[in-house]
């Protein structure tokens, strides 16, 4: 099994612990309240490697940070020894894009992108489905930030579920790629049909209350 850390940043109400919260428990509460600090949850999913059709398990880590200002300091505890990290916006905010380039910037600079895989998420699709709220970010304009900037990027919507597992199995697939030779390595020196082997994670350690609730 590999196992990675996965930090969400982005602003408050863009909507990340309500993702999380579709892919871990496959649910919706339309009035979950803010998160305090940040919250930790975990999650499994199947790689399958094309080329020789074996599975890999792959856990998720997943650090959930509060995008209130006087949060955000708090915020590189948790990037810090991240091997991924979902940036999120609101699709029907305009100013949300350019807060979330911001943290993009941020993780670049202070953690690096060799080892980590960054993706641009755009939350809150089923808001544009009617006329009612229309897409105040151009998926477009996002798209090429995204590529520009060598990142991932998924739109979704956490309260329907569309798009979530998909964009957890990309970036997994993505992070398992990333470890495959090292993988192999494990495996080799194990002897065939040994443990596929472990990345182990350092996680944040503190002891303030208001930044480990569940």
């Amino acid at each position: 099994m590999l196992q990675f850390k996965l930090v969400l940043l982005g602003d408050s109400s863009v909507g990340k612990s309500s993702i999380v919260h579709r892919f871990v428990k496959d649910s919706f509460d339309e009035f979950r309240e803010s998160t305090i600090g940040a919250a930790f949850l975990s999650q499994t999913i199947k790689i399958e490697d094309k080329t020789n059709h074996n599975e890999t398990v792959v856990k998720f880590e997943i650090w959930d940070t509060a995008g209130q200002e006087r949060y955000k300091s708090l915020a590189p505890m948790y990037y810090r020894n991240a091997n991924a990290a979902l940036v999120v916006y609101d699709v029907t905010q305009q100013d949300s894009l350019a807060k979330a380039q911001g943290w993009v910037t941020e993780l670049k600079t202070k953690v690096g992108e060799d080892d980590l895989v960054i993706c641009l998420v755009g939350n809150k699709l089923d808001l544009c489905e009617g006329e009612t709220t229309p897409k105040a970010v151009d998926s477009k304009q996002a798209q090429e930030y995204a590529q520009e900037q060598g990142l991932l990027f998924h739109e979704v919507s956490a309260k329907t579920g569309e798009g979530v597992k998909e964009m957890f199995q990309s970036i997994g697939e993505k992070l398992y790629e990333s470890k495959k030779q090292e993988l192999s390595m494990a495996k080799a020196r194990q002897g065939a049909g040994g443990d596929t082997g472990n990345v182990q994670l350092q996680r944040p350690s503190t002891n303030d209350a208001t930044s480990c609730c569940g």
